[in-house]
């Protein structure tokens, strides 16, 4: 369907004439019947974490019936794949470079975003758990936010009035504020619901509960996670971000010594060991080598996997919610995660690369009146475009600086006439605490590019030969051309996005970082403004 036909059933259907013959989209534009729309989010939730997308490491049936009742996307990606910056784009659907947010800088509370316009629209708009934006939500009738990263245990929230300690297990906590929430919610508005959970973000502390089970289990290891790096940059060589290298105590659950406090405390739980002490069946044993590594691995996985199974468990509890008050059939779910996260593929842990295990993003939608169930699209989608399908649901109007597009034509399933066939790539976090190389790049159905611009090194993958990405083919002869038509699609797709003059390209030009006023604290005396 054309914009101009498109725009016509949407007119037709906010007016209520043919509303029946009209597709799902335009039916949701009528006033009177636009969609609930749940929009539940992780942090550093990996696609490969979810059995709908891989069922080899975890089994996660509440995600996998967003799945199979409704769309799997399988190519949604992170255009800056790290928190705060993934953040801003969903909510403004524009780009770090447009959106003032390459790094951990705070987003400015004056842009418009997606809550802005769904509350000036009717929506009652919420936000409960991780925001990590660096000052109050605006634009939602409600919030309960945590601090900043916010912790696993016993966790504080801050509201509009004040701050609140609770005690228990974060994700559980998160979902359940934000049910009690809906609850109250005024019934003669649909609902625009935002739920972030801090887990499995780093350090990956999961609930006793399913810290035992997982423990006990053997996680079989991805085929690249002793990638040698043959071909591949510095880049990669360099990063920080290594399982078998730069884990510390503290990812690791290692107890430090009882007489140490404070700095000293912080100090060893800091420390990367090259040697770790653990008890066997009432013995101890040193493990170090090749030993260590398998056995760091095990750990990181083991905890990780414990949290995105806590994650799972609140989502059926979301969708047990729905289905008793009789919201299922016109309430649009999503689950997705802020970016992707390396889980030893590469060596690596972490996310901030352009590769695929780190940039992809799982994106699950559920709506029985809009979307047939078993429905999959391998589309190529960013993060830009939330915020516009948000709206396109609502029928408003995308506003012109938005810089995704409506994924609502994906909900018919594989790939529509005129879709993108590119997408474009900036991270800008140099140095940060991983040491990863800022860079851009473009990825195609087929291939991917990527420019290490500091270090003038480039990458080149042919993503159908070789989707681990481990050959790099840009000094390759028998690939100049297809490197050749990459570099004008980037170049294009820079010029197309407005980041021809390479803004925040150099550390001196990015916003600064900046200690977080956290919500709440200036209604407070003597808090930091």
């Amino acid at each position: 369907m054309n914009q101009t036909t498109r725009r016509d059933f949407l007119r037709v259907a906010a007016l209520g004439v043919a509303a029946l013959a009209a597709p799902p989209w335009a039916r949701a534009a009528a006033k009177k019947d636009r969609p609930n729309i749940i929009y539940i989010m992780s942090d550093d939730h990996a696609a490969q974490a979810i059995s709908a997308y891989n069922d080899k490491l975890i089994q996660t049936p509440s995600m996998d019936r967003l799945a199979k009742e409704g769309l799997r996307c399988d190519r949604i990606f992170a255009t800056n794949s790290i928190c705060t910056p993934s953040r801003a784009t969903i909510l403004t659907g524009q780009y770090s470079h447009i959106n003032g947010v390459p790094c951990f800088n705070p987003l400015d509370p004056k842009r418009p975003t997606v809550a802005k316009y769904l509350q000036a629209a009717g929506y009652y708009t919420l936000m409960i758990g991780k925001w990590h934006l660096g000052s109050d939500p605006v634009g939602f009738d409600d919030w309960e936010v945590l601090p900043g990263q916010g912790v696993y245990h016993d966790p504080l929230f801050y509201t509009a009035e004040g701050e609140k300690k609770y005690t228990g297990y974060v994700t559980e906590i998160t979902t359940d504020l934000a049910l009690q929430r809906l609850e109250k919610r005024p019934k003669d508005k649909p609902f625009f619901a935002m739920v972030h959970h801090k887990a499995p973000h780093r350090p990956w502390e999961p609930c006793d509960r399913l810290a035992k089970i997982w423990r006990a289990r053997t996680i079989p290891e991805p085929a690249t996670l002793w990638d040698d790096y043959a071909t591949r940059t510095d880049a990669i060589r360099e990063c920080k971000q290594k399982v078998f290298d730069d884990m510390t105590r503290t990812d690791l659950k290692l107890e430090p010594p009882a007489d140490l406090k404070g700095p000293q405390r912080r100090q060893w739980m800091g420390h990367k060991p090259t040697e770790v002490e653990i008890e066997v069946n009432g013995q101890k044993q040193t493990l170090t080598g090749l030993e260590l590594k398998k056995w760091k691995y095990q750990r990181y996985m083991q905890d990780y996997l414990a949290c995105c199974a806590a994650v799972d468990e609140s989502v059926g509890q979301i969708l047990a919610w729905l289905d008793k008050t009789g919201l299922a059939e016109n309430t649009l779910i999503i689950y997705t995660s802020d970016q992707g996260f390396f889980l030893g593929e590469h060596g690596l842990y972490d996310k901030r690369f352009m590769y695929e295990d780190s940039a992809r993003m799982p994106f699950l939608v559920r709506w029985p009146r809009g979307i047939k169930p078993g429905t999959t699209s391998a589309a190529l989608g960013i993060n830009c475009d939330f915020a516009p399908t948000f709206l396109d649901l609502a029928g408003e109007k995308i506003p012109a600086d938005m810089q995704g597009r409506s994924l609502v034509p994906l909900f018919a399933g594989g790939k529509p006439d005129g879709w993108r066939s590119s997408i474009y790539y900036r991270y800008y976090h140099d140095p940060g605490d991983h040491n990863t190389a800022a860079h851009y790049g473009v990825r195609t159905d087929t291939h991917k590019l990527i420019y290490f611009w500091r270090r003038n090194q480039w990458e080149c993958f042919d993503l159908v030969k070789d989707p681990q990405e481990l050959k790099n083919v840009y000094n390759d002869p028998a690939e100049q051309a297809t490197v050749a038509k990459l570099k004008a699609e980037l170049y294009r797709l820079k010029k197309e996005l407005g980041d021809e003059a390479d803004r925040f390209a150099n550390n001196e030009d990015q916003p600064k970082e900046t200690s977080y006023v956290q919500p709440g604290q200036k209604k407070k005396k003597g808090a930091a403004q």
